[in-house]
């Protein structure tokens, strides 16, 4: 029986953290908005570790504060421990990353959607998506509950369909023995939406108690800590744990070889295509044979639990293989497994099926976000949620769409890698995925990308004036320091000589100083009396665009040559198989993706430079710019 239960504007159907974001975007930007999760008690859980963050993650979560999201104010109130990543690098590759609290940083999510204007939660399971003349129309709940809505975005993580494995065991089940959500793949399959099996993992927990710290490296927090939320005051922040590392050896890669039938990662019971950059420990020790051991990250689960994380010991194996090599590991010899390890598969969809709004192609009005499109991580999830969310909403609201640039943001080259290359497993954010990482830094996130945020109205008022005299403030200095005259003097010379760099014969500009690579701009105050008080973060981008200024210029030459590509608009409506010149290949494939302009038909798998020149040949004859 179905019966209505209400109109709303957008429906979330799930409520990780691709649907948080979504659904609080959403209701931000004024629409009605409706969020569905199986459990109120999974909402932004953190089946795998609790931590946001790392390489190339941090930055997402940046520019999800940039935009207006809420990860990043939520991982500074949660977090117990902070690090930045990769300082002894350049400053392209520093990456925010913290060890949260994981109950605390779950309820500090729900509360904030409880409380949040225009959104209404709802414990229930969507099974079905009601498609009219091509349009999202519905949703229903496997009760029977009809909810009429304009638009959906489907965040359902790994619940859809989700089958856990662990060792000769598989039941069907979402993360932590959460319900899966199952009647709705059939009902996306019915619609035209083409589904796939992916697999992902995670290890296991084990009681601190059990744990000897002693025999294991420890890693402390940064003592000067970096907040994710440009909004966040850094002086109250501080780190209150420790984390640890340890490594497999011989003995522990030999039971894990010795029980490799018994894993059905190998045994062939799973299907779906698991994670490349993310493996199991036993993948690791088949694909890379020739290393004696790997890297074991011993975490806390939060501060009102005694459990530990196992970063980098994700299994399918038996419990008691898990065991039997776990206390072959010095530091775990006496190890209590409290949550097994477990892999677990799921559906998701080929997200070339996607517009870079993260709209379905085929079907007004249905978005997706998240695991759901493919990728693999909390952060990638959030990322996509807050463009689903924004688009959704501009959409019913008949604004512009926002379509972030890879040239832009992390957040765009994500999107973009989706979209218009797809995934052949679950796909992880790098740094190395981008062209422009010198532009596309976690320091300058907000100057980045606020902008976006304040015109659509995600971005307060005062909070984009902060921005603005920030800006002003790192201009003004960086022209001081510009055209500030340093004359050779025996201190000045003295201490140049201590960092290892040529002494002074005549006399520079500060800036010429800043830009050798052994002197840092905040160890020169002693010889600039005129220079203004400044906070840390505005010295920091001061000393990077002084330091990287020539780099930076060639990238922005790069980006300017690619932005001619980018703004070259393709119809959507577009059949390439009749556009003369363009090979058989390049039209099958232009056809699929649909591309919006040449910038991304130009990345598309097949697509040559001569077919972007022939397409630039036929939108000049049909006298488009």
């Amino acid at each position: 029986m179905i019966y209505k239960m209400g109109e709303y504007n957008v429906a979330v159907i799930g409520a990780g953290h691709a649907g948080v974001e979504a659904a609080l975007a959403s209701a931000r930007l004024g629409c009605r908005t409706i969020m569905f999760t199986i459990s109120l008690d999974q909402i932004a859980n953190m089946p795998c570790n609790p931590s946001i963050g790392g390489t190339a993650k941090g930055h997402l979560v940046r520019e999800i504060d940039a935009l207006g999201g809420e990860m990043g104010k939520a991982a500074d109130k949660c977090f117990i421990q902070s690090r930045m990543l990769n300082r002894g690098k350049g400053a392209a590759v520093h990456s925010l990353r913290v060890q949260a609290d994981r109950v605390k940083y779950h309820n500090y999510m729900k509360n904030v959607c409880e409380k949040q204007e225009n959104l209404y939660i709802k414990q229930g399971e969507i099974s079905e998506i009601v498609v009219e003349d091509g349009k999202v129309t519905a949703v229903r709940t496997s009760l029977g509950a009809e909810y009429a809505v304009k638009a959906a975005i489907i965040a359902t993580g790994t619940y859809l369909k989700g089958k856990i494995h662990i060792g000769e065991a598989s039941y069907e089940s979402g993360p932590d023995s959460a319900l899966p959500s199952i009647g709705l793949s059939q009902s996306l399959r019915e619609n035209g939406v083409e589904l796939r099996r992916f697999k992902t993992g995670t290890p296991c927990r084990v009681h601190r108690r059990s744990i000897d710290f002693d025999k294991m490296e420890i890693q402390n927090g940064d003592d000067e800590i970096v907040p994710f939320s440009f909004e966040t005051n850094a002086d109250n922040l501080e780190n209150v744990v420790s984390c640890y590392v340890t490594y497999t050896n011989s003995k522990t890669h030999e039971v894990i070889l010795a029980n490799l039938d018994r894993s059905p990662l190998y045994s062939g019971r799973i299907e779906g295509v698991g994670p490349r950059y993310c493996p199991s420990i036993e993948d690791k020790i088949v694909r890379f044979s020739d290393k004696p051991r790997h890297q074991l990250f011993v975490e806390p689960m939060g501060l009102t639990t005694e459990e530990f994380y196992l970063q980098g010991m994700s299994s399918s194996l038996p419990e008691d293989v898990q065991l039997k090599f776990l206390q072959t590991i010095k530091g775990l010899e006496n190890v209590e497994i409290m949550r097994p390890a477990y892999a677990i598969e799921y559906d998701c969809c080929d997200p070339t099926q996607l517009f870079p709004t993260l709209e379905f192609k085929k079907i007004g009005g249905l978005y997706g976000a998240g695991q759901f499109n493919g990728s693999s991580g909390y952060e990638e999830a959030a990322a996509q949620g807050i463009v689903a969310g924004i688009n959704a909403a501009l959409k019913l609201k008949g604004e512009e769409p926002v379509i972030l640039e890879r040239s832009g943001s992390y957040i765009g080259t994500l999107v973009d890698d989706l979209v218009t290359k797809g995934c052949s497993d679950p796909y992880r954010m790098m740094t190395s995925r981008s062209e422009y990482r010198l532009i596309l830094r976690q320091d300058n996130a907000d100057q980045r990308l606020s902008p976006i945020g304040h015109r659509i109205g995600l971005i307060s008022d005062e909070r984009y004036d902060n921005l603005l005299k920030k800006i002003e403030l790192i201009n003004a200095e960086v022209k001081r320091i510009s055209t500030l005259n340093m004359g050779p003097s025996k201190a000045l010379n003295d201490f140049l000589e201590e960092k290892g760099t040529a002494p002074l014969k005549s006399g520079c500009k500060m800036a010429d100083l800043v830009r050798r690579p052994q002197i840092k701009y905040s160890e020169l105050a002693l010889f600039d009396p005129e220079r203004p008080h400044l906070s840390r973060e505005i010295a920091e981008e001061v000393e990077l665009e002084i330091k990287y200024a020539g780099y930076i210029s060639k990238q922005l030459e790069q980006i300017g040559q690619m932005k001619n590509l980018e703004d070259v608009k393709l119809p959507i409506d577009a059949d390439y198989s009749q556009i003369k010149g363009i090979r058989l290949e390049a039209a099958e494939k232009l056809d699929k993706i649909k591309p919006i302009s040449l910038g991304q038909a130009s990345r598309i798998s097949g697509v040559s430079p001569a077919d972007i020149s022939m397409l630039s040949v036929w939108l000049r004859q049909r006298g488009d710019k």
